[in-house]
């Protein structure tokens, strides 16, 4: 099969070729126009002339497995979407997600380096998107500045490329192909046998922010085994603050045991995890409906009401809720609830521990409870947020006691909960089931605390929020 040539008509003329983007590996890649719902997509395909006939059908089943590994990340703002598969002349195709903007190993040429700032801004993106993936239990193993595109208008980064990805379990011996990119990939990924982790990708991520710090390549784990020092990014631009060096020169160390372990590790050593802004305005309500909410006895107040009286939002150690605010602005209810989940943690300094205790719980602070559940209420016009679900509880009947029971039919109404059957018990939702959208059921959201508490630390949960007003 030659390569499609523009204006080329596929899958029964749905998509029309526009030209062809490049390959990589045994891809090739086409923009084709989407002529149903009229817009630019991304056509994948094995290409046949690099492959032999004997081996086709294992690099097919390979590019598929692609295929459903990315679909399993969506949707994530930071990671390319597949929309379907396809078949093309009997291979499999790949529908994707157009990103009309360059790379980020071209945007950094041309600018000659980044800015420190402009640098951790995508670092701090593309991070979030490793945690969603390993949250999933993928490693991406290829991330590079190639890999990486910025979207034109928004200049957001996106990951791609997913070819290397493959599923893991910390910890455990596994068999892996030795695939890489030089400069990008750490020492266990030149063994074909090893155990791999999250902080595989940590080390890609610090020597991607290496290279736009310093527009240099990182030199190759292989020869640094030998005993060549990585040079300090310092040595390359001394505006690279002490901390920022130290933290790539961390996150890049040959061993793996002393590098991060997490990617949320690294980003908290980089500093992105808390940013020192309190008191963010919100818009005054549009077309707002309030939702009364049980304050004390003999009274009630509505969400409004409480809004208008007080329009900034506050912390109690610095906090910044901006991109919260944005996010549920936005209806981005899925990122939301992740922000939510990691400002919480950030509040209460149990990033690394990554979920919170009784104590931590009973002693957060009502100023950053507060402002988190005013921004969900708010945002959607009172359908979510941590005092519709106080509520629904107590509608349940709940206590400030943990009871299976009444916790059962809290879930069962919330959606977080399949309803009972014929007099049999439904099971509890895992968190990867959560309906990220206004039409879920009230109090379906947030969700972020369900993998960080269990069941009694909700419990604690609601007990705070009584203690605080809520």
């Amino acid at each position: 099969m030659s390569i499609y040539t523009p204006g080329t008509s596929i899958n029964n003329g749905r998509y029309i070729i526009q030209q062809y983007l490049g390959r990589g590996g045994f891809g090739i890649a086409y923009s084709a126009k989407d002529q149903k719902k009229g817009k630019i997509v991304v056509i994948k395909t094995l290409n046949p002339t690099q492959i032999s006939p004997e081996e086709f059908r294992t690099e097919e089943r390979k590019f598929y497995n692609e295929g459903m590994r990315l679909a399993k990340c969506n949707p994530h703002r930071h990671i390319v979407e597949v929309y379907e598969f396809i078949e093309i002349n009997g291979m499999s195709g790949m529908v994707m997600e157009f990103i009309d903007g360059d790379n980020l190993a071209l945007y950094n040429h041309n600018h000659e380096g980044l800015s420190e700032t402009e640098a951790l801004h995508y670092i701090d993106q593309i991070g979030q998107a490793l945690e969603h993936i390993h949250a999933l239990g993928f490693l991406h193993r290829d991330v590079k500045p190639n890999n990486i595109i910025l979207r034109q208008n928004t200049k957001e980064a996106v990951l791609i490329d997913f070819g290397l990805a493959r599923e893991y379990t910390l910890g455990a011996e596994v068999n892996m192909t030795n695939a890489r990119s030089k400069g990008y990939a750490p020492i266990e990924q030149y063994e074909r046998y090893g155990k791999f982790g999250d902080y595989t990708d940590v080390y890609a991520l610090a020597a991607t922010l290496y290279n736009l710090l310093t527009n240099n390549e990182p030199l190759p784990a292989e020869f640094r085994k030998t005993g060549i020092v990585l040079p300090p990014p310092q040595q390359f631009n001394p505006n690279i603050s002490d901390r920022i060096n130290a933290a790539i020169l961390k996150g890049m160390e040959l061993e793996a045991a002393n590098r991060p372990q997490t990617v949320r590790e690294f980003r908290q050593i980089l500093g992105l995890l808390v940013k020192p802004v309190v008191n963010i305005p919100i818009p005054s309500p549009i077309n707002y409906t309030p939702v009364t909410v049980q304050q004390k006895p003999q009274e009630n107040i509505t969400v409004l009401q409480t809004i208008q009286q007080d329009t900034q939002f506050k912390s109690s150690c610095g906090i910044d809720y901006q991109k919260l605010r944005d996010l549920l602005a936005q209806g981005k209810w899925k990122e939301a609830d992740e922000e939510t989940r990691r400002l919480m943690l950030a509040v209460v300094k149990r990033e690394k521990e990554n979920w919170l205790d009784a104590n931590s719980i009973n002693n957060f602070p009502c100023e950053d409870l507060r402002t988190i559940d005013k921004l969900w209420v708010h945002y959607s016009n009172g359908k979510f947020g941590f005092s519709v679900q106080k509520k629904i509880y107590q509608s349940c009947g709940g206590t400030l006691e943990y009871n299976a029971e009444l916790w059962d039919k809290f879930g069962e109404k919330i959606g977080w909960k399949k309803k009972k059957l014929l007099g049999m018990g439904g099971d509890w939702l895992s968190e990867y089931h959560t309906n990220f959208d206004i039409t879920a059921p009230p109090g379906h959201l947030p969700s972020a605390l369900r993998g960080t508490t269990g069941k009694s630390g909700l419990s604690s949960l609601a007990s705070r929020l009584a203690n605080c007003n809520l």
